[in-house]
């Protein structure tokens, strides 16, 4: 046998790099490795970075802050699906910190991350990507970028996907972007609808509830609802509402169902399957709070329409809602509460709550939370608007009391809605008078005080519903209350303005108030108002006539006229004529000033404070420190020119019972014979 001969063993070539092994513990050093143009080492580095980015969010910060992000993001449209999957995945963890999410809108990245939920790509990286989306469409910006870039329509398209977690990211993703308007119309064009239904059949819950949510935006729109009616949408949700063990989806359901009966035809439709008759037996007898007040809320939005409201009341809604204000719970309360406001909108309705529904909110209006007692004002003020049975019935309830207890409320809605309850309320005499004895007139003046208009204008018409006798005007006018009353008619608001001057008008009933309200200005302000032809009103001027009747010499000197029925006692005088706007100088000013060769300004004083001249030549005397003319030698010239036995007073513009008969030249005082018995002319001469 031959010698054996050893092979040797060829070196390898020079331009070789001899494979080296590395173990790294430093996140920097494989950060470092994500521009290596080795695709192995690229993969490796990329899973080495999303196991460490998994284990929290300090650590997604630390690679942040080693430049990490900006490498990734080249690696998305990698060549190597292996490389451009992990890089995927670390994206997907990643883009839950704000900072991240923030880097990632500067660098423009949505175009590449879209692009991985195309059809051939594998399930991992549907998942991941749309993980990213999900957590990128939280923010306003992000969702715009979505958009813009298309994502909708693959998102949709992977509603479809077999793995779950491809379904829950796609919906969350979708639930976010629907916020915005635009987004819903996109979604309709595309035909969302009947996956998202689908989805309801999940057996994974939060895929459930993220559609039930989506569902639940996207129905505000009517075109989406028709698309669900269309659909069969509504039996899903009756099936998901009678299965007990998807209690936890209840309230989603109730809410897109709510959305739902807005629609007469879905609100038909319902009805005739039984569904309605369902909806509100479960509604009364659920025993979860925040289950019968979505149903509640859904009954408040569907009886805003008139035949919603008709279909609710043959299915004995009513019945239901007085049950639910005997709930626990605060916030069904107050849906309830608001559901029977909008079903007062109907008369059989209305007329039902009279004798089951108004004890219970009466007694509602007692209660500690600001919210529950605005709300069951609310539904008393529609119930008595213009239903004196129900106002009766509010009253006997007991209503009065609590009812004024609410005029202090800190809620401005609960405040005016009291206040309309209790003008409702006293429209009756006999009710009125039981309200003036609770001391409405004192409760008010806060509420009149109030900064909110509304409040303002149903405390102003409160007053006017009240303050119809003496009694009652007195107690406002010791109480303070007619200073912000008056500071009311000065309001920019019509409404405000409107029932101030109302008020006004019925304080003036009575000359002490009359007199009070002209000392505060009242006078001068309407004046003011009704000059301007924007602010003025029917009630402004009617309110300014009743204040000028009690000042018999303004309103003389303005219009040149008095009434049949004014009555005209010692301190009257006539000035003479007066332009609107201007102010007619008190008494007092005029007899401080000097005397001129002006015309005179004619007084009725009575009083024997003054002793009359011997004589018509001597025309000055000591009185009021001015000329005043015998009150004898007036008397003699009355004599002379009466014609009939009553008053009459020729201005040379006409007198104050218009009786045009007397010549108007100059001015000509015509006094009755028995009048000259008790009533003196003064005449002042004045300078104007």
């Amino acid at each position: 046998m031959g010698k054996k001969i050893k092979k040797e063993v060829e070196p390898p070539p020079k331009d070789v790099f001899d494979p080296l092994m590395i173990e790294s513990k430093k996140a920097a050093t494989v950060v470092l490795m994500l521009r290596s143009p080795e695709e192995e080492i690229l993969a490796k580095a990329c899973e080495a970075i999303y196991k460490f980015a998994l284990k929290g969010e300090e650590n997604k910060a630390t690679l942040l802050e080693l430049g990490a992000v900006e490498p990734l993001t080249k690696l998305l449209t990698h060549e190597d699906k292996i490389v451009r999957r992990n890089a995927t995945m670390i994206f997907g963890i990643l883009a839950s910190n704000n900072d991240v999410k923030k880097l990632l809108r500067e660098l423009d990245v949505m175009n590449s991350v879209i692009a991985q939920l195309a059809p051939e790509e594998e399930v991992v990286i549907h998942e991941f990507a749309s993980l990213c989306l999900a957590n990128m469409s939280a923010e306003y910006t992000s969702k715009v970028q979505i958009f813009e870039h298309g994502g909708l329509e693959p998102l949709i398209r992977l509603l479809s996907s077999p793995d779950p977690d491809v379904k829950k990211n796609s919906m969350e993703c979708i639930y976010n972007l629907v916020q915005d308007f635009q987004c819903r119309t996109t979604l309709q064009e595309l035909n969302a609808i009947p996956p998202i239904l689908e989805l309801l059949k999940s057996e994974y819950p939060v895929i459930q509830l993220l559609a039930l949510k989506t569902l639940g935006v996207i129905t505000n729109d009517k075109e989406s609802r028709t698309m669900l009616r269309d659909n069969q949408g509504l039996d899903h949700l009756i099936k998901i509402l009678e299965t007990k063990e998807l209690n936890d989806l209840h309230i989603e359901a109730l809410a897109v169902i709510a959305n739902c009966l807005e629609d007469m035809d879905t609100m038909v439709q319902i009805q005739q399957t039984g569904g309605l008759k369902k909806l509100l037996s479960f509604a009364e007898n659920s025993t979860i709070p925040d289950i019968q007040k979505n149903a509640a809320k859904a009954i408040t939005k569907a009886a805003y329409d008139p035949e919603n409201r008709k279909l609710f009341h043959e299915q004995e809604v009513e019945k239901c809602l007085v049950a639910l204000l005997g709930s626990e719970n605060d916030g069904t309360k107050i849906a309830a509460s608001q559901a029977i406001s909008a079903m007062c909108e109907n008369s059989g309705s209305k007329d039902f709550f009279n004798n089951q529904g108004i004890p219970q909110l009466i007694q509602l209006l007692k209660s500690d939370n600001e919210e529950v007692r605005e709300a069951a004002a609310l539904a008393l003020a529609n119930l008595t608007t213009c239903n004196p049975a129900n106002a009766n019935a509010a009253a006997e309830a007991d209503g009065i009391d609590p009812l004024i207890n609410v005029l202090s409320s800190k809620r401005d809605g609960a405040i005016a809605n009291a206040a309309t309850v209790l003008t409702n309320m006293a429209m009756q005499e006999p009710l009125r008078l039981n309200i003036q004895n609770h001391d409405i007139m004192h409760a008010i003046i806060s509420p009149l005080r109030s900064a909110n208009t509304v409040v303002q204008s149903k405390a102003a018409l409160a007053v006017a519903a009240t303050a119809c006798d003496v009694e009652a005007r007195t107690e406002l006018r010791n109480s303070g209350g007619l200073e912000p009353l008056v500071e009311l008619l000065r309001s920019k608001n019509d409404e405000v303005r409107k029932h101030a001057s109302w008020a006004v008008m019925v304080c003036a009933g009575d000359e002490l108030t009359a007199n009070e309200l002209c000392r505060l200005g009242a006078l001068d302000i309407l004046e003011e108002v009704n000059l301007s032809g924007t602010r003025r009103n029917k009630f402004s001027e009617a309110a300014y006539n009743k204040l000028l009747n009690n000042n018999l010499s303004l309103k003389y000197s303005q219009t040149g006229y008095l009434s049949s029925s004014n009555i005209i006692n010692d301190g009257f005088y006539d000035y003479g004529r007066i332009n609107p706007g201007t102010k007619l100088l008190p008494l007092k000013e005029l007899c401080l000033q000097e005397p001129s060769d002006l015309r005179a300004v004619l007084l009725i004083n009575s009083k024997s404070d003054v002793s009359p001249p011997s004589s018509m030549e001597d025309k000055s005397d000591v009185g009021y420190g001015r000329s005043i003319s015998s009150s004898s030698s007036l008397r003699r010239s009355s004599k002379e020119k009466t014609k009939k036995n009553s008053y009459h007073f020729s201005a040379g513009f006409g007198s104050p019972i218009e009786d045009k008969s007397e010549p108007a030249s100059g001015r000509n005082t015509v006094v009755s014979k028995s009048a000259t018995k008790e009533k003196g002319w003064s005449s002042l001469p004045t300078s104007r």
